[in-house]
């Protein structure tokens, strides 16, 4: 496997505890933590990565679990790291754990969002068809594409969320990520790998589920996890962390 170099942010200084890794979900990038992470900085170093094919990072044709854990090895071993925090979501979660599986030396605490080592029956593929079915070339300004898409992903904030890969370059719109390779990939993302040859990761792990969403269900996790802890977040889905920023940041501080 081929790791790949990430694009990263840093937010706070060098404190006498392991510095927080912080893995964003599918379609994400970076920037969607930074209002969380200059919170974390106030008494963490906080490092964003851009995952592969995601944000700043370079665009690769090969996209899953494992290839992507070994992006974050590589990271840390640039970095001069011994020992990180992770936090990952969604698909950031599932690159925190199969990591942590693979190479808990590194790992101190680990903290998952709203996601399980389990392969979701999901599917990324209307989303991404009506994607690529924006006639970027007819496209003037943001609300247009907003209207366009609305029949097929009716949620607002969603739309508005996905639309931040939209990027006006040279008077013209496009994609910042490939959609192509999301499109060969996207199973990759909603499932998990096989686990059954893997040693449990032992070291303490969080996992914090929106209480209105289904994603975690602690059956799932005790045997590769046993000492988890689970905590749900009232009056939050899957994106607990904008729905919910106070509360995700105080169950995130009184973990570490």
């Amino acid at each position: 496997m081929a790791a790949v170099d990430l694009a990263f942010e840093v937010f706070g200084e060098v404190t006498g505890q392991p510095p927080l890794l912080i893995l964003h979900g599918f379609f994400a990038s970076s920037r969607n933590w930074r209002q969380i992470a200059g919170k974390l900085a106030e008494k963490h170093q906080v490092y964003l990565l851009d995952m592969r094919n995601h944000g700043m990072s370079v665009h690769h044709p090969v996209m899953n679990y494992p290839v992507m854990a070994e992006d974050v090895l590589r990271f840390i071993g640039q970095q001069g790291l011994s020992m990180v925090n992770l936090l990952g979501h969604s698909m950031g979660g599932k690159i925190a754990m199969w990591f942590a599986l693979h190479f808990p030396d590194y790992v101190d605490k680990l903290i998952v969002v709203d996601i399980a080592p389990v392969s979701y029956a999901h599917s990324f593929v209307p989303l991404i068809s009506a994607l690529k079915s924006l006639p970027l070339a007819e496209i003037t300004n943001r609300k247009q594409a907003e209207t366009h898409l609305a029949g097929d992903i009716p949620d607002l904030s969603y739309r508005q969320f996905l639309l931040q890969n939209l990027i006006l370059k040279d008077g013209a719109y496009g994609w910042r990520v490939n959609l192509d390779i999301f499109s060969r990939t996207a199973d990759n993302i909603a499932a998990f790998p096989e686990t059954q040859h893997l040693q449990p990761y032992s070291g303490k792990t969080l996992f914090l589920a929106g209480a209105d969403s289904n994603y975690v269900q602690a059956a799932q996790i005790s045997a590769l996890f046993p000492k988890a802890s689970f905590t749900a977040i009232a009056n939050a889905g899957h994106w607990l962390h904008v729905q919910q920023p106070e509360a995700f940041l105080g169950e995130v501080e009184l973990f570490l």
